[in-house]
């Protein structure tokens, strides 16, 4: 790696230096799509442990971030969605795990709050359910709101489409998600991407994510690109 440069050579060396036991790790995606499928594996084989993950959900069984359940290195879960992987339920009925459950709105806007700087907020949603429990409910001209805290972590492991070399990104339709509020409370933002351009190459209108957000990028080329669910019928 060019020093003077965000652009790393490999995975590892996109990592190198961010990663410790118990650190906060926010990925970005939604289901299988617009998942850090190369940094995870990285992760993974990098053996740290005692993680909480911050992610609408948990990836599937033995892809994306259902590879960190099956090494155990995953302590606690941030998300909104348990389905369509049957080891994180497993984990969480065996109480192998922990798991906070955060409404979808609710996750993207209190990411969004933490790279925004902002502390906390109020919220109907989850008023009167598990959501609430040990925290404050605060009436607002005869309307309940549950206080959110911000969510900052450690480090943000993001997937985009293209990057210049400034880190200026473009994700591609809906797996842009919830990678760029992710990449905006993350200490450290470390970026995979399909395709480097040089700065400047770029229409500043079709840029989803300023580059001051981005740390690191590492350009990759093998992804699985899963489709979570395949369904078929046939007519009557």
């Amino acid at each position: 790696m060019n020093t003077s440069s965000k652009i790393y050579n490999t995975t590892k060396e996109a990592l190198s230096g961010v990663l410790f036991d118990g650190m906060i790790i926010l990925s970005g995606g939604f289901g299988v799509v617009g998942i850090p499928e190369n940094l995870t594996l990285a992760i993974r084989d990098s053996k740290i442990k005692n993680l909480t993950v911050v992610s609408n959900n948990c990836g599937v069984d033995s892809f994306g971030l259902g590879l960190l359940l099956e090494t155990r290195q995953i302590k606690k879960m941030i998300s909104s969605y348990v389905g369509e992987n049957k080891l994180f339920a497993e984990q969480y009925l065996n109480g192998e795990i922990e798991l906070e459950f955060s409404p979808q709105g609710t996750l993207a806007e209190r990411c969004r709050a933490g790279g925004a700087g902002i502390p906390a907020f109020y919220t109907k949603t989850g008023v009167g359910t598990i959501v609430a429990e040990n925290k404050e409910i605060k009436n607002i001209e005869g309307v309940d709101y549950l206080m959110e805290k911000a969510i900052i972590g450690d480090l943000s492991i993001i997937k985009a489409w293209k990057s210049d070399t400034s880190g200026n990104l473009i994700f591609r339709k809906t797996a842009r998600n919830f990678n760029p509020p992710f990449a905006k409370a993350g200490k450290i933002c470390v970026v995979e991407v399909e395709e480097i351009v040089e700065t400047g190459s770029l229409d500043s209108d079709h840029i989803h994510l300023p580059g001051i957000y981005v740390d690191r990028i590492i350009k990759c080329s093998s992804y699985e690109k899963k489709i979570e669910n395949l369904t078929t019928s046939v007519g009557k």
